[in-house]
């Protein structure tokens, strides 16, 4: 076996996506290649270009979101075959070298060959993909273990992608032996000469078939506000994805869509839709570019300020009652907003989400325990009027009924929120963040779809 690697070729601006690199390098590789492409790594291997190769699956892997040089996704793709290492490295750069958008400053590709199963990358490459999912690495880091594996390996411009690539070669092994699950996307691709055109996609046969699918295919659309969710709006070749858990589902719901023509169509294995980013965390502890869950208090009453963002201050408890975090449902989160102003001062919940500035920017969070009280100025206990303020400590008194009250009373209020799960909407998920509808959470859920 041989495993591709490859980031880092697509831009926010001219488009491009590493997955259609990803597609095109297993479809050159089946169809066998040409000689020219392999004819500076010898007879023998031009002998192997022609000679068909099989590709046992694609793998698309969203690495952490945080990490400040990205495009939208923060995706790495890896292509496992059985075509001869020199062979898949000389394919595979061609391909880079031809659609790569490298003229974007702040496109850097990578390219990794590794010879040998993804199950039997080495230690040190398996817990380099680990870490990449959720933390901040070095393109020096990548390099040095690179060498030591003695992997084939390029890298344009700065060679950033090398990073990603790597992370892709050691992906299948870091999470296969693990808890991870894998969740799948088919990819419809455009015809390369309308790319750059508005989309042509059918949007009553993309709700009908999300409907047949749910929810084993998922985030296909937003019912709520009826947004295409399956459909990009940046530039590129990309013309749906359908994300979902079982591989015949989401090309099934693909297959249904009514569109313009598609050029080529491609599942991927993924960590999409896995939380494979979160970690736990404790208030005192989380750090800028990483995404948490954290257990605490509500400290305040949510506050909406300017843009329509929302902000509240979870406290700790259990040894870090000292400690507070800033907690953010940001605009784009749409109606989920609406969810974290019913919070109120003294819930108990975990909050999931990257930590950016010190704020925790919500992607769901969990009610744990509700605060059902509040204090309120007592009724007269004779004529049922609520009762005057005698002054600051001094209590209260009925001016009608000289009654009196110490001081202030609990009063149960109904609440807009039960206990579980809320998240995003469909529209404003990340791709690696873990729909509700897919379950495994430690309570109710209240999924959005």
């Amino acid at each position: 076996m041989t495993v591709i690697g490859l980031d880092d070729t697509d831009s926010r601006e001219l488009g491009m996506c590493t997955t259609y690199l990803a597609a095109r390098i297993a479809e050159r590789l089946r169809e066998g290649g040409r000689a020219s492409e392999t004819a500076d790594a010898g007879e023998g291997s031009r002998e192997r270009a022609n000679e068909c190769a099989s590709v046992e699956r694609l793998l698309l892997v969203r690495l952490n979101p945080a990490v400040e040089h990205k495009t939208r996704g923060n995706a790495a793709l890896a292509v496992h075959t059985d075509a001869d290492p020199e062979h898949a490295f000389a394919v595979a750069r061609e391909a880079v070298e031809a659609v790569a958008e490298t003229d974007d400053p702040r496109t850097n590709p990578g390219l990794v060959v590794a010879p040998g199963d993804p199950e039997a990358v080495p230690d040190a490459v398996a817990e380099f993909a680990r870490d990449a999912v959720r933390d901040h690495l070095m393109v020096e880091e990548a390099e040095e273990l690179i060498e030591d594996a003695g992997y084939r390996h390029a890298g344009w411009k700065m060679g950033r992608g090398k990073i990603g690539a790597l992370a892709a070669v050691g992906a299948w092994r870091a999470f296969d032996d693990s808890d991870q699950e894998w969740t799948y996307e088919c990819i419809s691709y455009r015809d390369p000469e309308r790319v750059g055109t508005p989309r042509e996609v059918d949007p009553e046969s993309v709700f009908a078939a999300a409907n047949d699918a749910y929810p084993e295919a998922w985030d296909t659309v937003d019912r709520e506000t009826g947004e295409l969710v399956c459909v990009p709006h940046a530039p590129g070749p990309i013309l749906h994805g359908i994300r979902g858990d079982d591989p015949d589902v989401v090309r099934e719901v693909a297959e249904a869509i009514e569109s313009e023509p598609v050029s080529r169509r491609a599942v991927f294995v993924t960590n999409q839709g896995t939380d494979a980013h979160v970690r736990d965390g404790n208030l005192a502890e989380v750090e800028d570019g990483r995404a948490y869950q954290v257990t605490g208090t509500v400290a305040e009453e949510p506050e909406t300020r300017r843009g329509g963002h929302v902000f509240f201050a979870l406290e700790g408890g259990d040894g870090e009652k000292d400690e507070q975090l800033q907690c953010a449902a940001f605009e784009p989160t749409k109606r989920f907003r609406d969810r974290v102003r019913n919070l109120r001062s003294g819930d108990r919940i975990a909050a999931c989400g990257e930590v950016s500035d010190g704020t925790l920017k919500l992607e769901k969070f969990a009610v744990r325990e509700l605060n059902r009280t509040e204090r309120v100025t007592p009724d007269c206990p004779d004529c049922g009027r609520s009762m005057e303020s005698t002054g600051a400590g001094q209590g209260y008194r009925c001016r009608d009924c000289k009654t009196t009250a110490d001081g202030k009373v609990e009063r149960e209020v109904d609440r807009d929120l039960e206990i579980g799960w809320y998240e995003v909407p469909p529209e404003a998920r990340r791709h690696v963040a873990k729909p509700l509808i897919r379950g495994g959470f430690d309570a109710m859920i209240h999924p959005e779809k």
